[in-house]
């Protein structure tokens, strides 16, 4: 998939028409969408094209249950056009888009949603916007590790199997996440056959052979419950955010920074501004990418 052009008039139009409208009538389904169910789904691809002969593929793991639903929500009222454009006015000019949804496997029947790489702006904003955001999460576990392994796994990048060049993967969450992929899990909601358990810490390592893997938490606040659990499988790929609206640009800055598109959070920083992002945000995006940036 990835095929088309994208238009940041289009995408901002789409934005534009949903102001007023509530998070039940933006994402209005009630289970999970037909086309986003996993089970079975060999790969979701992210391809080559005339348009686009080096594509980039780039996956959004969003958790979506309680509170963290608001992260999906401001991508597709305001956020999401603003990430394209600052990728496109740097110079990635080819990035193909995958919208994850996940919750908890305890508690969930269908705890994972996957869309497709997408180019234009009309279709990742139609899987975007098909992910059921479930509500109130009721245990202190989400299933992070079937968004990693599903990215692992299950995801077939023109950019590494062509380039030998990380795809982006960024995976929200604000809780810990279970200590390993149960064989049993993946067999229910993949249907794929992993023989045994297998360890979170082996889950993360393997999608980090093709992607550039960050965890995006909202807030300080969550940050500091959950460093226990991340720090020492993500280092310092873990990035507390300030704000939960600070995710997109957050991402869009380590897709610049990783490309070699700015060369530093400074001249993000202008970039930013430049494309009407409030000066405070971007001072909060600054210091969230700073340790980051200067590893």
């Amino acid at each position: 998939m990835g095929y088309g052009s994208y238009s940041y008039e289009a995408h901002r139009a789409i934005t534009t028409q949903r102001k007023g409208k509530s998070a039940q009538e933006v994402f209005n389904q009630r289970t999970i969408h037909p086309l986003m169910d996993p089970h079975g789904v060999k790969a979701r691809e992210s391809r080559d094209s005339d348009d686009h002969p080096e594509s980039l593929g780039v996956a959004f793991a969003l958790d979506v249950s309680g509170s963290m639903g608001t992260i999906p929500e401001l991508i597709a009222r305001q956020e999401l056009p603003g990430f394209m454009k600052l990728l496109m006015d740097c110079g990635v000019t080819s990035p193909q888009v995958l919208f994850m949804a996940f919750t908890d496997h305890g508690t969930d029947a269908k705890p994972l949603q996957v869309g497709q790489f997408e180019t234009t702006a009309e279709l990742m904003d139609q899987w975007l916007t098909r992910s059921w955001l479930v509500g109130g999460g009721r245990t202190a576990y989400e299933s992070y590790e079937l968004a990693f392994h599903f990215a692992a796994r299950h995801t077939a990048m023109d950019c590494w199997e062509k380039r030998q060049h990380k795809g982006y993967l960024f995976v929200t969450g604000d809780e810990p996440g279970y200590d390993a992929l149960s064989a049993k899990v993946a067999k229910d909601v993949l249907g794929t056959d992993l023989g045994d358990d297998l360890p979170v810490a082996d889950v993360i390592a393997e999608a980090l052979q093709s992607f550039e893997g960050f965890f995006l938490v909202p807030d300080p606040g969550r940050l500091k419950g959950i460093e226990a659990y991340w720090k020492p499988l993500l280092g310092d790929r873990l990035i507390g955010m300030a704000d939960p609206i600070d995710t997109c640009p957050v991402a869009a800055g380590l897709v610049a920074l990783g490309e070699g598109a700015v060369k530093d959070v400074d001249e993000l920083g202008e970039r930013l501004l430049a494309v009407g992002k409030d000066a405070a945000r971007v001072e909060a995006v600054k210091q969230a990418l700073r340790p980051w940036a200067e590893r």
